[in-house]
């Protein structure tokens, strides 16, 4: 063992003297844990890596146990930590393996497990798995902090490979090609299909900006308690720091969130004006992503199903006394009739957008039906020349101004049963992608709004009760 030693040193101060870098292979035997000199870079240089390993023999980690220097004893505890890290990469690596394999066999399989070829469209499976990962990540993250590391990686990552579907879903367009002669040519060159080339690098950015204003919040002036843990008049344990009870804009049937705190005195200015910054933040991302989400909606084919069950009258659809007020009015004001109407849940909301928005379609049917069209797929491709004081023109237009003030009033509005249906009957995969990206980048930015609302008004209260 000893001539083995001394013989392997003396090689290894051979090598050294003449500028010899030892690899992987002459410093360490294949059969003990694998260690690269590149793991002693942030310590070492090259010659005081090959120094140092000039000292060492090349035997498996059993034989360092048995000699005292302090760099055996370092290396060797190195190579478990690597050995342990590449087991565990390996691990990942065939649990993303077994992610994407379950991935691609719902795609194929259209979210039908038995095989029969029943399932739904691939735009449907794929809208359905960005609803489901969002879900997954974001249904428990009730709370102004950062996303945990894992949640962020798997959004991050199985986002990327849904959205991938993107980067193949071209167009042809011409474009000038300058040859070597002077002359110009008109040729055809592909690139992303124009509703993907705009919309979804502005989403990736959206998503971004979202998981920027969590991570911001990552040491705060408040904290959160469950709500139902602790009475409103209760004290948290050592700090005598009173619960606020339930704000009043939150809804009474969302007992689940947790409930902000702060101190006695209240949030600093400093913290309030992180606040409202980050608020104002997500508010405009809220605004761009309903935007893009309300554009692709629209682009979206009406299903033949949904128009064929429209009533023939509007009228009966909305009421008399909406009817009379949106089609005798000289100056029709939205703002006014739903403030008439005293709407107070979001369910009715819900269920005057329906209404509204089939008597909608009536109207415009009609329109088309006046026009001579003859497929119902086109009504929302309404020509220039139509005659604006029809009457069921006006009443249509007055409708989707109602409609668009209804939906700014109550932003947290569900989907309409128009769209419901259309993204259940869309048969396109990079319509399904924006708009289910989109729908659910919105919901995200509104939470933020609302919990950082929150927040503000805890520590208003918390003022004002002094």
């Amino acid at each position: 063992m000893e001539s083995s030693i001394s013989s392997s040193t003396a090689n290894s101060d051979e090598n050294s003297e003449v500028g010899y870098q030892p690899s992987l292979s002459s410093s360490v035997d294949q059969s003990s844990s694998r260690i690269s000199t590149e793991s002693f870079a942030y310590c070492r240089t090259n010659s005081e890596t090959s120094s140092a390993l000039s000292e060492l023999e090349p035997a498996s980690p059993m034989s360092w146990q048995g000699l005292k220097s302090p760099a055996r004893v370092a290396l060797s505890r190195l190579g478990m930590r690597q050995h342990r890290r590449h087991g565990l990469d390996d691990e990942i690596m065939d649990l993303e393996l077994e992610l994407m394999k379950e991935r691609f066999s719902k795609l194929l399989l259209g979210e039908d497990m038995s095989g029969s070829g029943k399932g739904v469209s691939t735009a449907v499976t794929i809208s359905n798995a960005i609803t489901n990962l969002y879900a997954s990540v974001f249904g428990q993250h009730q709370r102004l902090e950062p996303l945990q590391d894992e949640k962020k990686m798997m959004w991050k990552r199985e986002m990327n490979c849904l959205l991938s579907v993107c980067e193949y879903i071209l167009e042809f367009r011409p474009t000038l090609q300058n040859l070597k002669d002077g002359t110009t040519l008109e040729v055809m060159t592909s690139r992303p299909r124009s509703d993907i080339y705009i919309n979804l690098p502005a989403l990736r950015k959206l998503d971004a900006m979202l998981l920027e204003i969590l991570d911001s919040f990552g040491v705060t002036e408040f904290w959160y308690v469950e709500q139902g843990t602790m009475s409103g008049t209760s004290t948290l344990s050592g700090s005598f720091r009173k619960i606020l009870p339930p704000q009043p804009q939150r809804k009474e049937e969302k007992w689940w969130l947790p409930v902000p705190c702060v101190s006695p005195e209240g949030l600093s200015e400093k913290c309030k004006k992180h606040l409202r910054q980050k608020r104002d933040c997500a508010n405009q991302i809220h605004k761009a992503a309903m935007a893009i989400n309300s554009g692709i909606l629209a682009e979206m084919q009406i299903p033949e199903s949904y128009m064929s069950s429209l009533p023939k009258s509007g009228k009966a659809i909305v009421g008399d006394a909406i009817y009379r007020y949106m089609y005798g009015a000289e100056k029709f004001s939205p703002d006014y009739l739903l403030d008439t109407l005293s709407i107070s849940s979001e369910h009715e909301a819900l269920e005057l957008a329906d209404k509204i928005e089939a008597a909608m379609y009536t109207w415009r049917r009609k329109v088309c039906m006046a026009n001579s069209k003859s497929s119902w797929g086109v009504v929302k491709d309404l020509v220039s020349d139509i005659d604006r004081s029809d009457k069921n023109h006006l009443l249509a237009d007055r409708a989707a101004t109602l409609l668009f003030c209804l939906k700014q009033r109550y932003p947290e509005l569900s989907q309409t049963t128009l769209d419901t249906s259309k993204i259940h009957y869309n048969k396109d995969v990079g319509q399904a992608v924006l708009e289910s990206y989109s729908r659910v980048l919105e919901g995200l930015a509104f939470n933020f709004v609302a919990w950082i609302d929150d927040v503000i008004f805890v520590d208003k209260t918390t003022r004002n009760a002094k």
